[in-house]
């Protein structure tokens, strides 16, 4: 199968695109920039399934109204170290900046801040909040609900999110960045299977069959995504929901699956001040120790690289920077067709 065209945009030419477009659909200044810019890195990073491939369902979330480009997150709550906020259908990419800021001041004045935040809308990229947070110095988690599409292990219809994790803790003046979805493959990353005319590398969901399948396309139209480890990757996806939803006071899984469409989510944002511990000023030196024992381990026979998680984003930043970043042509035209 022919692959579909590509064209090379340059970083600051997307996120001038993306900017005047959110401005056009009522965002204000400030706020198109932070969103727009954390559309561009993405794709900058190679995460283009949460990038420019999704931009266009971004806007058009926000012209139906599900996504709110004017409203702000707001305090609703909250103890000592923990705060409960409301997202009010604001962008989830603004709201998550807002409470990954948020976190990091109460860990700076507690030791660890937790945020969890009802209401709120697709964060797009998680990772993008773990690298925020890490590059600053903090270890990071957060995670997010979203709309039913996994079954629990052993079930036949879909109840479970794929309810992504991040992980991140700071490496000399980057970061080792954990960003996964509790299902095998993220829907965005077997979209762009799919785009490309390409199978799963390993069974990735469903087919109408119930059998297990290595095609993008039929997990697509199913929308039963196999959880990570089976039965494992099914008891964590319902214990990220049921915390989510709690520490948040927000919608849980099956509630965001009654609206139809994916929005109103709850996300929980916790960072670390490692600073703040008696180790601080050897941390990164033990950090380093053991990737370098991570790398030295002997590769297998598919020749493929050990990577700790981030690694490859590093290499194709780089790229993306000097080469400009690779965009589907007719996802391009219909983002142009937007301004």
């Amino acid at each position: 199968m022919p692959q579909p065209a590509e064209i090379r945009i340059f970083y600051a030419e997307m996120e001038s695109v993306f900017h005047k477009i959110l401005v056009k659909h009522s965002f204000s200044e400030a706020k198109a920039a932070v969103c727009s810019r954390i559309f561009a890195d993405n794709s900058l990073d190679g995460v283009y399934t949460h990038g420019v491939n999704r931009f266009p369902k971004f806007v058009q979330m926000v012209s139906e109204n599900y996504v709110v480009g004017r409203n702000e997150p707001s305090k609703i709550g909250g103890f000592g170290a923990l705060e409960q906020w409301n997202g009010n259908l604001g962008p989830g990419p603004n709201n998550a900046i807002v409470c990954t800021a948020r976190a990091m001041e109460l860990a700076d004045a507690n030791g660890i801040g937790c945020v969890a935040l009802c209401n709120t809308n697709h964060w797009m990229r998680g990772g993008t909040y773990g690298w925020k947070a890490a590059k600053k110095g903090y270890a990071f988690i957060c995670w997010t609900n979203t709309i039913a599409n996994m079954p629990g292990w052993g079930a036949k219809d879909s109840h479970l999110g794929n309810n992504p994790l991040i992980l991140a803790i700071p490496k000399d003046d980057e970061a080792i960045v954990l960003d996964m979805a509790v299902s095998q493959f993220s829907y965005g990353a077997m979209e762009k299977f799919a785009m490309q005319g390409k199978t799963l590398p390993v069974p990735g969901g469903y087919d109408e069959k119930g059998q297990m399948t290595t095609d993008p396309t039929k997990v697509l139209k199913t929308q039963r995504s196999l959880p990570i480890g089976y039965w494992k990757g099914s008891g964590l996806s319902l214990l990220l929901d049921i915390l989510a939803a709690v520490l948040s006071s927000g919608r849980a899984t099956y509630e965001i699956t009654e609206q139809k469409v994916e929005s109103a989510v709850s996300q929980v944002f916790i960072a670390i001040s490692l600073s703040n511990l008696h180790n601080s000023s050897a941390i990164n030196t033990v950090i380093n120790n053991i990737v370098r024992d991570y790398h030295s381990a002997s590769p297998d026979d598919s020749n493929n690289a050990i990577l700790y998680p981030g690694e490859r984003v590093l290499q194709t930043r780089n790229k993306n920077s000097v080469e400009g970043i690779p965009v589907n042509m007719e996802v391009w035209s219909e983002i142009l067709k937007l301004m």
